[in-house]
């Protein structure tokens, strides 16, 4: 396949009775202009058929990936014209090695930009899936994710290209390695930190907006960065605390929360009457069921206070929200309230008797 320009232009001379120079200069044109024919087919094709076919389909993946690399294709298939039409050249036959080498560098370039595309592809169709899914997503994390990804292929590429220039790549490899322990020792909490804000992002234990508690602090998530997140606690202020320190320590997300388990406890006064602690029970159930957000877990007399009669109170709120959880606490409390008022049941407060002797001392 080599000799194509040859053969053609040995033809020429023969047939036609042209020079070499002049022969050499049209078989070139003609396999330039064929190569050039081939890829335009090629890019036609792909533009007509293919791409039509892929806006059929379900997503937009493929559109993207064959739009963007339609044109590099194309460039391949002049890249081949060029090279095979100057292989054939006598008087450039001595430079047969160095063309060689250039198409294949002119390859591997072709294709390291390609792939890098599709990268920008993978990670941009993954941005918008979250934000379709209503996932929030972290702009500073995608470009860290989308730069490390093309480095890996730039560096493979280049480790290629050295090896087809016959470089001794044990020394760079070895280079790379030293430089790499270097820099990682160097930038050991910032990476810790770049790698831990990769896991939050997969793994996902939280994401913005979450309500979550950390240690001692509480608070919604706000951004979540390169080397730290921003959590805007209950008090107002902000705490900025590291990537490292949120994937090492224990998280409660409250988002997860999908319901809520409340207990808290009645108190009436000691001189509410049986017929009337009876009555107080049903009371809370009938007071707990009206509301459509909570579920009754149990209701019962179960001590005797210094001062008070006691009743336990458990039900379930069906949402982890926690401002909605307070307004049905609320409305839960005037309820009882109001009902109470009405069977004329007392709250206790704190009494103390005290008994004085007034008989004279001896």
């Amino acid at each position: 396949m080599l000799s194509i320009t040859l053969t053609l232009s040995e033809l020429l001379q023969q047939y036609i009775g042209l020079s070499q120079i002049i022969s050499e200069i049209i078989a070139f044109s003609i396999i330039f202009s064929l190569a050039m024919i081939i890829a335009w087919i090629g890019h036609t094709i792909f533009k007509s058929y293919l791409c039509r076919w892929a806006t059929k389909t379900k997503t937009n993946l493929d559109d993207e990936i064959l739009r963007n690399v339609r044109a590099p294709i194309f460039l391949l298939g002049i890249l081949f014209g060029v090279y095979y039409g100057l292989v054939g050249i006598a008087s450039l036959r001595d430079y047969a090695q160095d063309f060689s080498t250039a198409f294949t560098v002119a390859q591997i370039l072709v294709a390291t930009f390609i792939i890098a595309r599709i990268i920008n592809i993978l990670v941009s169709w993954y941005a918008q899936e979250s934000v379709k899914r209503q996932r929030k997503v972290s702009n500073h994390i995608l470009f860290i994710l989308r730069r490390a990804l093309q480095g890996v292929v730039y560096l493979f590429a280049l480790l290629i290209i050295l090896g087809i220039f016959n470089v001794d790549l044990s020394s760079v490899v070895v280079g790379l390695g030293v430089g790499g322990i270097a820099i990682a020792l160097a930038l050991q909490n910032i990476l810790s930190d770049a790698f831990s804000a990769l896991t939050i992002y997969f793994d996902r234990p939280f994401e913005i907006g979450d309500f979550i508690v950390v240690g001692d602090h509480a608070g919604t998530v706000k951004k979540i960065g390169i080397r730290s997140s921003r959590i805007q606690l209950l008090q107002g202020e902000e705490l900025v605390i590291s990537n490292q320190e949120l994937t090492t320590g224990s998280i409660r997300n409250f988002k997860k929360l999908k319901k809520r388990r409340i207990s808290f406890t009645v108190q009436v006064s000691c001189d509410t009457a049986v017929e009337k602690l009876r009555k107080i029970p049903e009371t809370i159930t009938r007071v707990i069921n009206e509301i459509k957000m909570a579920q009754l877990g149990t209701v019962h007399f179960t001590k005797f206070g210094a001062f008070s009669y006691d009743f336990d109170v458990v039900y379930y709120v069906k949402t982890g929200n926690y401002t909605k959880y307070l307004d049905i606490q609320q409305k839960i409390n005037l309820r009882i309230l109001e009902e109470f008022e009405k069977e004329k049941i007392e709250m206790p407060y704190p009494t103390q008797n005290i008994f004085v002797n007034r008989g004279e001392t001896a």
